[in-house]
C-alpha cells in the first residue's frame, strides 16, 4: 500500500517563500532528499504528483523476515488554494489503513518558529488546509508533521485578531530564518523517511523539537 504525503500551500509565486507554504517547500525539500520522480501536472487531483519508492535509512539495514522496508509513496503538492486542500486526496482514503498511510505536511502557529511536531489523530486547530484535508478524509486519525511558525508559542493565534493572523501566515520568512528552515527541514525529511520505512511510532519518539 502506497503512503500518500502532502504539503499544503497556496499557489503562485506571490506566495513563495511564506509562512503558510511551510508544509509544501518542506516536501519539495523531501522529495529531492528522496530522489524521488519530477514534479507533473495532475488535472484530475488538482496537484503536482511525485511517485517513487523510500527505502530504509543507511542506519537501518533490510532484516530478514521482515521489519524494515521500502515502501512506495505519491506526493500531492496541491495547486488549489488552502481551504481546497482536500481535493487533492478525495477518494484516496477509504479505510482506517488508508488513513494511516496519509502524512499532511503543514504551518503551525501553536509552535514556536524553529520547531516541529510529529502528531497523530488530532483536531485541525483551526488550520483551513488541515479542516479540509479531514473533511475529504472523513476522519482526523492520520499523521501530521507540525512545523512551528509563531513568534513564540502560540502568541500570534491567541493574542490578536484574524486580520493580524492572516498578515502573519502570508508574510514571507527572512533570509536568516530561511537558512534555519533549510537545516530544520533536513532533519525532518530525516523523520518521514523513518515514519514511513519503519513506523510511526518510532517516527514520533524520536523526530521532534
Amino acid at each position: 500500500m502506497t503512503f500518500i504525503i502532502v504539503g499544503l500551500g497556496n499557489p503562485g509565486s506571490e506566495y513563495e517563500n511564506t509562512r503558510h507554504n511551510t508544509g509544501a517547500m518542506l516536501l519539495d525539500v523531501f522529495r529531492r532528499a528522496e530522489n524521488l520522480g519530477d514534479w507533473k501536472e495532475d488535472a484530475k487531483r488538482k496537484a503536482l504528483i511525485s511517485e517513487g519508492t523510500v527505502t530504509p535509512p543507511h542506519s537501518s539495514p533490510l532484516k530478514r523476515g521482515g521489519g524494515k522496508k521500502a515502501q512506495k509513496v505519491t506526493l500531492l503538492l496541491p495547486q488549489t488554494f488552502m481551504n481546497k486542500s482536500g481535493d487533492s486526496i478525495r477518494g484516496l482514503i477509504k479505510s482506517k489503513k488508508d488513513a494511516e498511510r496519509l502524512v499532511v505536511l503543514h504551518d503551525d502557529l501553536d509552535i514556536p518558529f524553529g520547531s516541529f511536531k510529529i502528531s497523530f489523530n488530532k483536531s485541525s486547530g483551526g488550520h483551513k488546509g488541515v479542516e479540509s484535508i479531514i473533511r475529504a478524509a472523513k476522519t482526523e486519525a492520520f499523521v501530521r508533521v507540525r512545523i512551528g511558525i509563531a513568534s513564540s508559542v502560540a502568541a500570534v493565534k491567541k493574542s490578536q485578531d484574524e486580520s493580524a493572523v492572516e498578515k502573519t501566515i502570508l508574510g514571507k520568512f527572512t533570509p536568516d530564518q530561511m537558512t534555519m528552515l533549510k537545516k530544520m527541514f533536513k532533519r525532518i525529511a530525516e523523520g518521514l523517511t523513518v515514519l514511513i520505512t519503519e513506523g510511526r511510532d518510532k517516527a514520533m519518539s524520536k523526530y521532534h523539537s
